[in-house]
């Protein structure tokens, strides 16, 4: 059954944050949508789908926020980019250290439910994937950790100059890609209700941990308020 994560930034880190911004709660107050990004991390059927080897009941809620800011995205004039990982064909091998964290049962299914074609490792159904959207494949938690995918070179081929990072897990790969996307200059935000984990005690110890120093935190409501304000959608309109 799906959960919806009960989110709390901690009131000492808030603190903290809003100290070192002068008085500001967020670093960004604007977003450029020919710029950004919305980046959509592993919500595949492995985790998503009852019954799937790593299924995490906390997924399917966020599903409609997603999909909300995916909307809200193209409508801006923004790209959304669906990233999927694939480990059953050569992560035995390259990445052999993390096969060592598993057991032999669990990484079998995993592996297999992981691999191009599988049903584990398709995108869930209900989410908003349209034609004009990008996809990538990457083999590590991070997106961006040399050798994963080719998001970065892609990400720069765009002119992106700011990512926002949804998706599963908050704490493993929406976490890794959104350390690596802000140390390689990224204007980094994280939708705290539009990722999901294993526990709210997880989802929020990572939102809090990003939000200390990798990432602006925002809710989805937030964000597509940043991407629907008037000067946006007259400069849309102008290019049209």
């Amino acid at each position: 059954m799906a959960k919806t994560h009960k989110i709390e930034l901690s009131p000492d880190v808030v603190a903290r944050v809003t100290k070192r911004r002068g008085g500001k709660l967020h670093a960004f107050d604007r977003l450029d949508p020919a710029k950004t990004a919305l980046i959509v991390i592993d919500m595949q059927n492995v985790w998503v789908k009852e019954g799937m080897p790593a299924y995490t009941p906390y997924c399917e809620a966020i599903v409609p926020n997603i999909n909300l800011l995916a909307r809200a995205m193209r409508d801006a004039g923004g790209s959304v980019w669906w990233i999927r990982a694939i480990y059953g064909d050569d992560a035995p091998r390259t990445w052999s250290a993390y096969m060592e964290f598993l057991s032999p049962e669990f990484l079998g299914d995993m592996l297999r439910a992981l691999t191009e074609g599988e049903e584990g490792a398709m995108l869930w159904h209900a989410l908003d994937v349209q034609s004009g959207d990008e996809h990538v494949i990457k083999r590590r938690f991070s997106a961006l950790i040399q050798g994963s995918s080719d998001l970065l070179e892609r990400l720069q081929a765009a002119g992106i100059d700011t990512v926002i990072i949804t998706g599963t897990a908050t704490n493993i790969c929406c976490e890794s890609t959104a350390r690596d996307a802000f140390m390689l200059n990224y204007r980094t935000l994280v939708v705290s209700d539009a990722n999901a984990t294993v526990s709210d005690e997880a989802h929020n110890a990572s939102l809090n941990a990003l939000f200390m120093r990798f990432a602006d935190v925002f809710t989805t409501e937030e964000v597509v308020s940043l991407l629907t304000q008037p000067a946006h959608n007259a400069r849309r309109r102008a290019h049209s």
